[in-house]
């Protein structure tokens, strides 16, 4: 449970980040290193991205962006997704000064002085924050229908244009089913996926859970298995309650050192969902293999599941859902194949 509490803890701290007006910044104290043509906010935004790409989850993180002269709660996902998680706010100025907005990450600062019209306070934060063409993300954006600050200028592009037409929702991405698991797991009250097997999977989630906060893992995983085999037997093994214990299998598997066995039942799962239409569970299923593949370091090995495991995500890929509007996760796994196939040549040679 250690790695759950772990995830728990980090997931109610914001990683704390400042971004000085000098151009530098650091990332929970630690410096921000960046490439010569590199802007600052895009080295802060790819840092955190890397963070939440060795966690498997989005990183949570308070702004301090003294360049612009605002604080910024934003959330950055593994696959680069950035979004506001609450409203801007201003970092206090100096008064009688007028702080530019350099920076990238808020609104413009309050311009400070005796007399100074003062700035109409910022809208509500977006969903989700676009990357201008440079790359970097840009929070400070007229907003369209906006009485325009005298410092900016008229703006009658916005303001006498047509209003944008917003951009459609995006298909939710489901967590993997590891994900969802560790957080059922950590629930007070567990919950089935259906009514007439919810008693048996309360019971046997209660008793798994038990036995992993012990400690005693191999007797979780033998408790998850006796709970698919009976459920197995009065439901049938396809019933969606008997794959949600195999599941909580998978996921111990996981947890006592045996990541084959948790990608096999995790890629066998993903089959079975595919083949019932549910490619939203079929892709978390997906996902929780790809993690259990990547805890594999034998390069042989790693070669002839990352083949069996592209296989049927590229199947999965290639229709709609949520596989095809994630690529990059997919992109990531065959950059690993090229790299297990130099490390198996070089064992080789």
């Amino acid at each position: 449970m250690s790695r759950l509490s772990f995830e728990k803890r980090r997931g109610d701290r914001p990683v704390e980040v400042r971004v000085s007006a000098t151009g530098t910044a650091s990332v929970a104290g630690t410096p921000v290193l960046r490439a010569p043509d590199e802007d600052i906010h895009d080295a802060v935004l790819n840092h955190l991205q890397h963070l939440a790409t060795s966690h498997g989850a989005p990183i949570r993180a308070t702004i301090h962006d003294d360049a612009a002269g605002c604080l910024v709660p934003l959330e950055i996902s593994p696959d680069g997704t950035t979004r506001m998680t609450g409203a801007a706010t201003r970092l206090p100025a100096a008064p009688g000064t007028v702080q530019p907005p350099q920076g990238v990450f808020g609104p413009p600062p309050v311009m400070g002085g005796p007399g100074a019209e003062p700035v109409a306070a910022a809208g509500p934060a977006p969903e989700r924050i676009p990357r201008a063409a440079s790359g970097t993300v840009n929070f400070a954006k007229p907003r369209p229908g906006s009485k325009p600050d005298a410092a900016l200028g008229p703006g009658p592009e916005l303001v006498l244009g047509p209003k944008p037409t917003p951009e459609a929702e995006p298909e939710p991405i489901p967590p993997s089913r590891f994900d969802a698991i560790a957080e059922e797991m950590l629930a007070e009250v567990p919950v089935g996926e259906t009514s007439d097997g919810a008693q048996v999977w309360t019971a046997a989630l209660g008793r798994v859970g038990d036995a992993v906060r012990d400690g005693e893992v191999e007797r979780a995983a033998e408790l998850a298995s006796r709970a698919v085999a009976k459920a197995s037997g009065a439901l049938g093994p396809r019933h969606p309650e008997v794959l949600h214990l195999r599941e909580l299998c998978a996921y111990i598997a996981y947890l006592t050192g045996d990541p084959a066995r948790a990608f096999d039942l995790s890629l066998d799962l993903a089959r079975k969902r595919a083949e019932s239409g549910d490619p939203a569970a079929a892709y978390s299923n997906v996902r929780s293999a790809a993690t259990a593949w990547r805890a594999v370091g034998e390069a042989e090995q790693a070669l002839r599941m990352g083949r069996e495991l592209i296989d049927v995500w590229t199947a999965l890929a290639s229709k709609p859902g949520p596989a095809a509007a994630d690529p990059r996760p997919l992109e990531s796994a065959h950059t690993r194949m090229t790299r297990l196939t130099a490390r198996a040549a070089a064992a080789d040679a």
